[in-house]
């Protein structure tokens, strides 16, 4: 049978399970056979591919980077992160969604989940603000859109397998998705200002009240701190970063804040491994169902496509895989979008000359924004479902926000130096630059 109704029968089999609400890795192994049995490809082999895709060092950061955010939220230490939140714009119009931004902002450089984001948040911030009179669907939208930030700033799990996938620095990815963060970050406490409910406005918090939330806040927040001081300094790895943050968290922050979590620590390990399994079973059929696609040339037959449309123009690559990558992040997860579709990101990213991590926050962007758009839209359907709103509502709300996510990935596209500023300045290897043969400093391709 040929390669291309094979194809069609795996993506037929793989959407139709989907529909059907059977999860996401077990929809992708019904394909991956699917393409097994009417190709020449043995069952052993893609067994071995499944292994293969969770057989990677660097995807050890990630529960690490979960278990920071269990231990966190469980010790009920981010009750401090959100008085410091209420004091720093407690006063600006909108106030608490405007606490909402700027929590997730704070929490998204702790756990770089943003499932994690959304659970946290709703149970911190989402009962206040209905009793301050904030409808539910805008509650629900603002807590989700607020929570992609932790797709892209440090330490974004989605940016953890992307690099690990694609042989991409996750350092770099790290420092590059700083600004696209911030801008959605600010871009929401924007038209939460203009466009938003009012709120209840607080009064102005005096400095003696910020420095004392600070303070109070000093240990959870010096988190963010380790981990980008040491990943930057290269003290240690994204993985080891991990580590040392669980270690700060265990050994000062709960002693300090909360003795009496102790004993409750080995469930939060245990909640943390389960939760991790979850993305890592769907990275191993991600990572089969893509080779697939790579063995049964797909990648090739969609990246001659895209070139014949673009060409090598850089700027239209990125759009059409912007476009395609919204149209697949509104079905399937991140992590899975992006080990499915790596042979094909590698292809484009050398056939337009784009530098690695400047596609790559361009994508990930691109999926942090399908988090948030039907039908699948993930956050934005548990973000629901902690409110008590129906999907639909909730959807309805949030699609005058998806004006900042337009923005952001825009930018992010035709400003390829200033996404890239930070990782040229701090990590300039990570980003294809080498040391000048004058010796002083480093010379950067453009």
């Amino acid at each position: 049978m040929s390669a291309p109704i094979v194809l069609a029968l795996m993506s037929i089999c793989f959407l139709s399970f989907g529909y059907l609400g059977v999860p996401v890795p077990f929809s992708l192994m019904a394909g991956v056979f699917i393409g097994a049995i009417l190709s020449d490809v043995s069952l052993a082999a893609i067994i071995q591919k499944i292994f293969d895709g969770v057989d990677s060092e660097a995807l050890l950061a990630i529960p690490f980077f979960l278990l920071v955010g269990e231990l966190m939220s469980s010790a009920n230490v981010v009750v401090r992160i959100a008085n410091l939140s209420v004091s720093l714009v407690g006063h600006i119009r909108g106030g608490l969604s405007q606490v909402v931004v700027v929590f997730s902002m704070f929490f998204s450089e702790m756990s770089g989940s943003t499932t994690a984001d959304v659970a946290v948040m709703s149970r911190a911030l989402g009962g206040p603000m209905k009793r301050e009179g904030y409808e539910p669907a805008f509650i629900a939208a603002i807590i989700a859109s607020a929570s992609t930030i932790a797709a892209l700033v440090p330490p974004s799990i989605t940016a953890v397998v992307y690099g690990a996938v694609g042989n991409v620095s996750i350092a770099g990815l790290f420092m590059a998705g700083v600004v696209p963060g911030l801008m959605i970050g600010f871009g929401l406490m924007i038209y939460c200002y203009f466009f938003g409910p009012s709120g209840l406005r607080k009064p102005r918090a005096p400095l003696r009240q910020i420095v004392f939330a600070a303070g109070d806040a000093a240990l959870p927040l010096m988190i963010p701190v380790i981990l980008l001081g040491g990943i930057l300094t290269g003290w240690f790895t994204p993985t080891e970063a991990g580590v040392v943050a669980v270690v700060w968290i265990i050994l000062v922050v709960i002693p300090a804040l909360n003795r009496g979590h102790f004993r409750k620590i080995p469930y939060d390990f245990c909640l943390a491994g389960l939760i991790f399994s979850l993305p890592l079973i769907t990275i191993g059929a991600a990572n089969a169902f893509g080779w697939m696609l790579a063995y049964l040339r797909g990648a090739s037959y969609i990246a001659d496509m895209i070139t014949s449309i673009a060409g090598h123009d850089p700027h239209l690559i990125m759009l059409l895989m912007v476009l395609l990558f919204t149209v697949v992040g509104d079905f399937i997860e991140p992590v899975p979008t992006i080990i499915i579709f790596m042979p094909l990101v590698n292809t484009l990213t050398e056939a337009g000359d784009i530098n690695g991590v400047h596609m790559g926050v361009v994508l990930i962007a691109t999926l942090a924004f399908g988090l948030i758009t039907p039908p699948y839209g993930l956050v934005l359907l548990m973000a629901s479902k902690f409110v008590g709103i129906s999907f639909a509502k909730a959807l309805r709300a949030a699609l005058p926000i998806y004006v900042v996510f337009f923005a952001t990935i825009a930018f992010a596209i035709y400003f390829p130096s200033v996404v890239l500023w930070l990782p040229r300045h701090v990590l300039p290897e990570s980003v294809g630059c080498f040391k000048s043969p004058a010796g002083t400093g480093y010379i950067c391709p453009q």
